[in-house]
């Protein structure tokens, strides 16, 4: 085994990471790129492995004359103060306007000697002395974006960069104004390869609008990237930017999360039930906390909710999930958070004006099973135990916030379910934690890397070190498990183990020798009526040297699928579904930005009654339970798009892809797809772009019938 500080660098080969991945995230080779499938591997910077904390002037000084040195110095004494440090808050950041219109004539950026008498480093520094960290903004263009033209750092990457690093900047956001068209990918790359050089651990924030689906790139270039237009401080604009968030769940992931835009939580806009409500969803969505309010002026009540230790400690969950939407009917939004205990976090959501009772359950949420729950509600405070129904009386605009806790071992949720996100229920590993969805790498939690297995990245699985065995409860209600396995690039091309997989005790799946010079072997696993599942990792009778094993792309299936017969898909509950413009819609078209908002789907002057409206990027997935036989279904650009709009509709039987459209139209009559689903655990309904950007991509799959 190595030493702890004898780490190795990663390959210098380039690393395949898999833009086209699996469901379940399990990497594809090259040649198929999946626009709107799950996650790429996050960014290796070690940085962000849960959602940034901190603050950013702009949301309540834009660019007035109190933005200023004084007031950054103000913010950095009142997070010590008044326990936001405590709290977990530790950025303290500059928005637009701290720089002068014009570089200096070396080319460099010049802090406004105004606002900044004693310059940017000297202000970092001060921050620094606090135990806090520091961040600054640009744009990717030529120019930010206040009027009055700040300079940005198209064409300056390296420049910039490297002055920032000397100043001691921890934070870079980056803004999406005055880009010259230059390709969003193109810009935010650039700078990304440039913090990279400065060899200063800087969190690179993307701040592109969701213009471009950066969920669908991302996650390699930067730790956050925000899916929508700016935040202001009303009920209607913070709701609808959540709204557009929420569909994106299945992006996020430790050190690379959507950010739904900044804090408004105090600026006076919204009541203090509105702002609660503003700062449960952001925390249940993963999302960076970045407070908005000047904190110098900030009422009693803006502190209280700001420092919600129950709250922060949802969004800061080591599993680093995003909550998904669990039901939304007439306003009422129920939404479920896997936490890294086993528990859940559910927000009860009423989008209404008025009181209205709220009402879920610990099974419909994804743990049920249990003898009883401990719930505990992170506003009022108090804890109870029940059978695990969850009800509240929801003022308007309002949301109550849970933690529900079992009180005995749940059997996973139906549907597929990636390992790295259930509760072990007994682990052991040779060289420090079992690591989610990294590698193995150091002593200490959270300091591996992604998942690599000769040069194709994974962006979910386990990370561990032989002798390893994990433990899982299954309670009988699964039926299978696929992963592939392999040696973790971080052993450098060392290292030989055997993976294992016993059901019950029994062996049902071995790898045989695997070495740090093979590929990733896939191994399956029958399940059913298992009680207990254990992936079990040994040495090859070599010793346990760089040792460095992964369970990468590890996922079960659970429960039965749709009943026999056939079946509307908008019938059927999905199990996730993703939408870069509004919520997936049921029999109707995917309309604006709001929820329900579509029309009659049309295709080419034919209307349907049944179906399901998106917009690309867009990815459905069912859970089938291999119950079902095929699908089949129209498709094609809907008439509410004018004219314009290009796609391509692909249907996937698990990580397979069986049926594609091609490139459609708004001209194009609508075309029947029919695709081959036996055996299948999932359905995947996915809508790409034409190759021409997403702007009125408005796409249907009318009438989509399941046989099962």
């Amino acid at each position: 085994m190595r030493s702890p500080n004898r780490r190795p660098a990663r390959r210098a080969a380039t690393a395949l990471t898999a833009l086209a991945l699996l469901a379940g995230g399990t990497a594809l080779t090259t040649g198929l790129q999946l626009a709107a499938a799950p996650p790429a591997a996050a960014l290796d910077n070690g940085l962000n492995l849960t959602p940034q904390m901190g603050f950013n002037n702009w949301n309540s000084t834009y660019c007035g004359a109190q933005f200023n040195e004084a007031m950054i110095k103000g913010i950095a004494d009142i997070f010590v103060s008044k326990g936001l440090k405590a709290a977990g808050y530790q950025y303290v950041n500059l928005d637009d306007c701290w720089a002068l219109p014009d570089r200096d004539a070396a080319g460099n950026l010049v802090p406004d000697p105004v606002r900044f008498p004693h310059g940017i480093k000297s202000l970092a520094d001060y921050v620094h002395a606090k135990g806090l960290k520091f961040g600054i903004y640009s744009s990717a263009g030529d120019h930010t974006c206040d009027v009055k033209g700040f300079p940005g750092g198209l064409g300056h990457e390296q420049q910039d960069a490297d002055l920032w690093a000397s100043w001691g900047v921890d934070y870079l956001k980056y803004d999406n104004c005055n880009n010259q068209g230059v390709n969003a990918q193109t810009r935010y790359k650039a700078m990304g390869e440039a913090l990279k050089k400065t060899g200063r651990p800087i969190l690179y924030s993307i701040c592109e609008w969701g213009s471009t689906g950066p969920w669908n790139w991302a996650q390699p270039v930067g730790n956050s990237w925000r899916t929508t237009g700016d935040i202001s401080d009303t009920w209607q604009s913070m709701i609808s930017i959540a709204q557009a968030n929420q569909g994106l769940a299945g992006y996020a992931k430790p050190g690379a999360f959507n950010d739904p835009d900044m804090l408004e939580v105090g600026n006076g806009g919204m009541t203090g039930t509105e702002y609660r409500t503003h700062f449960s969803l952001w925390a249940q969505m993963a999302a960076p906390l970045m407070i908005g309010t000047d904190l110098r002026t900030a009422e009693p009540e803006t502190f209280e909710i700001l420092t919600n230790t129950d709250v922060i400690a949802v969004d800061q969950d080591p599993l680093g999930r995003q909550g998904t939407v669990v039901s939304r009917e007439g306003g009422l939004v129920v939404m479920s958070k896997p936490l890294a205990d086993g528990s859940r976090s559910v927000t009860l959501t009423n989008e209404g004006s008025y009181d209205t009772t709220v009402t879920t359950t610990a099974q419909a949420v994804g743990i049920g099973g249990a003898t009883s729950y401990t719930v505990k509600d992170l506003w009022s405070k108090k804890s109870t135990t029940g059978d695990g129904t969850l009800s509240a009386v929801v003022p308007g605009h309002g949301t109550a916030m849970f933690r529900v806790t079992p009180r005995s071992p749940v059997s996973p949720p139906n549907g597929m379910t990636q390992l790295s996100d259930l509760p072990f229920g007994s682990v052991t590993n040779m060289w420090g934690p079992v690591e989610r969805d990294r590698s193995n790498g150091q002593h200490e939690r959270g300091d591996g890397q992604t998942i690599s297995i000769r040069d194709t990245a994974y962006p979910r699985g386990l990370g561990v070190h032989a002798g390893s065995d994990i433990a899982f409860h299954l309670g009988g209600t699964c039926k299978n498990l696929v992963t592939d396995v392999g040696v973790d690039d971080e052993a450098y091309g060392n290292g030989s183990v055997v993976f294992q997989i016993y059901r019950d005790g029994t062996r049902v799946a071995d790898s045989g020798t695997l070495t740090g010079k093979d590929r990733a072997k896939r191994l399956t696993a029958d399940l059913t009526g298992a009680n207990e599942l254990r992936l079990v990792v040994t040495d090859a009778g070599d010793g346990t040297s760089w040792d460095h094993a992964d369970w990468a792309g590890a996922r079960i299936a659970c429960g039965n699928g749709p009943a026999a017969g056939t079946h509307q898909l908008s019938d059927l509950a999905w199990s996730s579904a993703g939408n870069s413009w509004g919520p997936v819609e049921k029999d109707m078209s995917n309309g604006g930005n709001q929820a329900r908002d579509g029309r009659t789907i049309t295709i080419a002057g034919t209307t349907y009654a049944k179906g399901l409206g998106v917009n690309a990027f867009s990815e459905i997935v069912y859970y089938l339970g291999g119950a079902c036989s095929s699908v089949t279904t129209e498709v094609g650009v809907d008439a509410e798009a004018e004219g314009r709009g290009t796609v391509s509709f692909e249907i996937y039987k698990d990580d397979v892809k069986v049926a594609d459209s091609g490139r459609v139209t708004s001209a194009t009559p609508a075309k029947r797809l029919t695709a081959d689903l036996a055996g299948a655990n999932e359905l995947r309904l996915v809508v790409t772009d034409g190759g021409d950007g997403t702007n009125s991509d408005h796409a249907d799959w009318a009438a989509p019938v399941l046989t099962c």
